[in-house]
């Protein structure tokens, strides 16, 4: 078969063209990189704003998982082919470090200022969805189910959020790698669906979504009208409506953190290893 013909890259030459991609993130000026994250956490905060508003009346978990799987892939879609600089995505830079390509401190450069240029993006559109009253929609019930979601998130056990976010960013690396295959934008669009739609029906948890839902619920819950019908769809009261604080964040951002971290170094360790390292391809010279 012809090579102009083909309409994707082999996964070793996806496993080059990451290395070479996260290269030029580690020599990002500083405030390039940190406008880059700010508009991914955007993104992403807008792919998951849009997947609440389609599910908020829908009683079928099921059902609403499925759209919501559909929708929130946006965000990812709008980063790879509008730019943005991902935190998730950036555990992929192990790979660059592996072959000595990049240090560890322009390793941990890069991941520090992405991770809080991303939470700024988010926290920016946060304040922009709450003053556009998009939360009243069906008279409150979209501002109930945003409380909900943060209510779920901030009472995940330790373990639980860790390795829920092991397995989401396995599946976030899958869907920027299989992009990074596709060579059209169909092509592109295709790869990221159907991997982030995987673990939106999962239920996993995204530490960059969850610097959007997890405010964004903390915020609802200060509104009276609001925190009411939460109460009367879903029972949630003043003991759970309390935990909506910069502890439960907190407690929620640090094992989504750290799992999503280990999920992305397993899935670029592996490629690397596959491709990259002579002791699993004895062919590299």
């Amino acid at each position: 078969m012809s090579n102009d013909i083909v309409s994707f890259s082999t996964p070793a030459q996806v496993c080059d063209a990451t290395i070479a991609s996260n290269i030029a993130k580690s020599k990002l000026p500083l405030m390039k990189m940190i406008i880059l994250a700010m508009l991914a956490g955007a993104f992403i905060a807008l792919g998951a704003s849009a997947s609440s508003v389609a599910i908020h009346d829908i009683s079928n978990v099921g059902i609403a998982r499925l759209i919501a799987g559909v929708i929130f892939p946006a965000g990812l879609m709008m980063i790879v082919m509008a730019g943005g600089e991902l935190f998730t995505g950036n555990s992929l830079m192990v790979q660059a470090l592996l072959s000595h390509e990049i240090g560890l401190v322009a390793l941990l450069r890069n991941w520090v200022v992405v991770y809080i240029g991303n939470l700024i993006g988010s926290l920016i559109i946060v304040g922009i969805v709450y003053l556009s009253g998009e939360l009243n929609y069906t008279a409150g019930a979209l501002g109930a189910l945003t409380i909900k979601i943060a209510v779920g998130k901030v009472g995940l056990p330790f373990f639980t959020a860790f390795c829920s976010a092991i397995l989401c960013n396995v599946l976030v690396c899958i869907a920027v790698l299989m992009a990074t295959a596709a060579k059209d934008v169909a092509g592109k669009i295709l790869a990221i669906l159907f991997p982030i739609m995987a673990f939106v029906l999962s239920g996993f948890e995204h530490c960059v979504a969850n610097m959007y839902y997890i405010p964004a619920g903390m915020l609802a819950a200060l509104n009276p009208t609001y925190a009411a019908k939460a109460t009367e769809l879903y029972g949630i009261g003043a003991e759970k409506l309390a935990t909506l604080d910069l502890s439960g964040l907190f407690a929620n951002l640090v094992p989504v953190t750290l799992g999503n971290i280990v999920g992305g170094l397993l899935i670029g360790t592996a490629m690397y290893a596959i491709h990259k390292s002579k002791t699993c391809n004895p062919s590299i010279g």
